[in-house]
């Protein structure tokens, strides 16, 4: 490597971060902090970076880092020539005081260039800057690095006597995520002396505040940093090491069974350990009598714990720790969380015993009490609208059955945000509202009702199992929708903190993937109907954000933004089509004929659009059809057209759709041959009436202009 090249490290040691935020803030530190060296010349942009996060540590290694970055060529725009220079090419005061404040003098005339003509010539200097010192780029790269950090809540605290030269002790304050006690620096195996928080860097850093072998570690160079703490200091500097690490751990440690999947608990847990070790524990079987979400949960938001399931699904007796020590007899930190879990658990079976001494009907006038929105009343209300829309979608999925049991479910869907076991887990919502409901003795269509009806929950997440939740579901995500976009409570930007986004994309899935035979304008129209005539005015509004989210729905599913808008152009407000339309409309495109057809559709679109007045497509009269070719193309349109009715009536949009292909060649000789505005109007309204059935048949399932280039 170049003697003026080597790999650089920057550690700040801190007191215990954020577990939560930890993953981000390293991920930004070591981009931010690259990024600076890259706008200053000191690191290729095709540098690599490596992040390193502890729950003690931020830390970047980057390679190839230059000692100086290079010269670079500066062009100056100065001042227009006659402003700069006076009659006899000499400098004015202006230009001198310009030059004077670049750090230059009127020995650099010579060097001036003049660019343009007349009044647009303008003088520039071109000047060598000299590139930036490592320590000068550094300094202005980790402070900017540190400013810049996603911190979600910023501390405050004093500087201790020894920190930083030139600070006052108990006089300076210090803004950071959590205390900062150390930094490192090093360019290869040469300190760079920066400072930042109050700190001068060096080359000592911590390990494992319990299992470090040496104490302090004195940092060989940049490259041995993650060697040397995992050797003498007990800990996986990166956080990806280490999550892998308790992912490997946490399956051998399985036994045959299978840890919970869950994503966020397992980068938080990386958050948590340094040198981490994975522990099998047990607790009492009898606690299982009761709903195994509570106890996941407790044991997943209090403790951090892996619970184990078997092969079917079903969570055991049985847990993993991952615990941040290795003890050579590991039994007394496998008790001590056997003893901890154990409170947990019996609240979690004490919320549930007391719960289910109440019905979930007996529940339902205390909603009453609860405000839901200022503007919108209390649950008890919002209840009420939800019912009504429930019983009025399932009587048009299933008739009058499904709309008794749709409007039950809706009447106990919220009760169990009063019970104990909700209020202690929000999460539960709905979850434990299905439990209770089966202890009540309500069917098992009401109950699965219940439990659904917050689904899709997430992006991914599973639809409402059976057709009453997914008409709760549906009531309960329209209702939202119009209550609170009458009041004006509208998304804006990356902000939605009512998750309007992600109801209009469950209503989407649940009229698609369902196949409802439900008409969205009208649906939309049923939940507004739920409020005062006020609300009204925000139907529409509705109905294009339900639209926009369509869209968005569909180009995901791998449908293309020209096929997508050729069938929503149709505006048919049967979603459940849709999938069928646009798999026609794919297989109409892949005929040789299609890009004549689509471009010949365009060109008639256009001309009845500026016609002011276009019969109706059944008007056109045969005895005036006066040229071949328009007689060829309505005995053609006529064939095609009652077999592409047939065909559409049966439910084969595809082959609709392909039977319209036999109209290429008679459309091209019409357009060929014809003068559809002639100067006889009965001639003229003759063809455009042709044009218009032309127009009716070729775009009942999708606007085919939509596909011309």
């Amino acid at each position: 490597m170049d003697a003026l090249m080597n790999n650089l490290l920057v550690e700040l040691f801190v007191e215990e971060l954020p577990p939560k935020a930890l993953k981000k803030l390293g991920e930004a530190f070591a981009h931010e902090l690259a990024a600076g060296l890259r706008a200053q010349g000191l690191a290729a942009a095709d540098a690599a970076v490596t992040a390193y996060a502890s729950p003690r540590r931020l830390a970047v290694h980057v390679r190839g880092v230059a000692a100086r970055a290079a010269d670079r060529q500066v062009q100056s725009k100065l001042m227009p020539a006659a402003v700069g220079l006076d009659a006899a090419g000499a400098p004015t005061p202006a230009l001198l005081k310009k030059l004077a404040a670049l750090g230059a003098d009127a020995s650099v005339l010579p060097q001036l260039q003049r660019q343009g003509e007349g009044k647009a010539e303008t003088l520039f200097l071109h000047s060598t800057v000299a590139g930036a010192t490592l320590a000068e780029g550094l300094q202005q790269a980790l402070a900017d690095a540190v400013a810049k950090l996603p911190i979600p809540k910023v501390m405050q605290y004093q500087l201790h006597q020894g920190e930083g030269e030139g600070f006052q002790p108990g006089w300076t304050s210090v803004h950071f995520v959590r205390p900062a006690h150390g930094l490192v620096a090093l360019h290869g195996a040469e300190v760079v002396p920066v400072s930042v928080l109050g700190l001068q860097a060096g080359r000592s850093t911590r390990g494992h505040r319990f299992e470090a072998r040496v104490d302090p570690i004195e940092l060989r160079d940049a490259d041995h940093y993650a060697q040397q703490l995992r050797d003498e200091g007990a800990v996986i500097a990166s956080f990806a090491e280490r999550r892998a690490e308790i992912e490997q751990q946490l399956q051998a440690a399985a036994g045959g069974l299978r840890p919970i999947d869950d994503d966020a608990l397992l980068d938080e847990v990386s958050a948590l350990v340094e040198r981490p070790n994975v522990l099998a524990c047990r607790f009492d079987e009898a606690f299982l009598a009761v709903p195994q979400e509570c106890l996941i949960l407790t044991m997943k938001a209090n403790q951090k714990y892996f619970p184990l399931l078997d092969a079917a699904g079903r969570l055991t007796h049985r847990f993993l720790v991952v615990s941040n020590i290795r003890p050579e007899d590991p039994s007394r930190v496998i008790e001590g969380n056997e003893r901890v879990v154990r409170p947990r658990l019996a609240d979690a079976r004490f919320f549930f015993d007391q719960d289910r001494r109440r019905t979930l009907a007996s529940r339902v006038p205390q909603l009453d009490q609860v405000v839901y929105h200022g503007k919108l009343g209390t649950q008890g209300q919002r209840v009420q609208r939800v019912r009504a829309l429930a019983a009025r979608i399932g009587g048009a999925i299933g008739g009058p059955a499904l709309a008794q049991a749709a409007e039950r479910a809706a009447l106990l869907a919220k009760a169990d945000l009063l019970t104990d076991m909700v209020g202690e887990f929000p999460e539960l919502q709905g979850v434990m509202g299905g439990y209770y409901a089966r202890h009540d003795g309500e069917t098992e269509e009401v109950a699965f009702a219940i439990e659904d009806h917050y689904r899709p929950r997430f992006a991914g997440d599973e639809l409402p199992r059976g057709a009453c939740g997914v008409a709760v579901a549906l009531a309960d995500k329209l209702e939202t929708l119009a209550g609170l976009f009458g009041i004006g409570q509208l998304p804006s930007g990356d902000k939605d903190p009512f998750a309007l986004r992600r109801h209009a994309l469950g209503v989407i899935r649940m009229l698609i993937e369902r196949a409802l035979p439900l008409d969205a304008d009208e649906l939309i129209g049923w939940a507004f109907a739920a409020f005062g005539p006020e609300h009204g005015q925000a139907q529409a509004e509705v109905g294009l954000f339900l639209r926009e989210r369509l869209v968005g729905y569909l180009r995901e599913q791998g449908w293309s933004a020209q096929e997508v808008d050729a069938v929503l152009e149709r505006r048919s407000a049967r979603w459940a089509e849709l999938p069928a339309r646009l798999a026609a409309l794919r297989r109409f495109a892949e005929l040789p004929e299609a890009p004549a057809l689509a471009a010949a559709n365009k060109r008639v679109g256009n001309i009845l659009k500026k016609s002011d007045a276009v019969p109706a497509a059944d008007g056109v009269r045969a005895a005036l059809l006066r040229d071949p070719a328009e007689t060829a193309l309505h005995q053609a349109l006529q064939q095609a057209a009652a077999r592409a009715g047939a065909a559409y009536e049966a439910g084969d949009l595809a082959g609709s759709l392909q039977a319209l292909a036999v109209l290429k060649a008679p459309v091209d000789a019409f357009f060929d041959q014809v003068m559809v505005n002639a100067e006889d109007p009965a001639l003229r309204a003759n063809r455009l009436a042709l044009l218009a059935q032309l127009h009716a048949a070729m775009n009942r399932v999708a606007d085919l202009s939509r596909l011309a280039a």
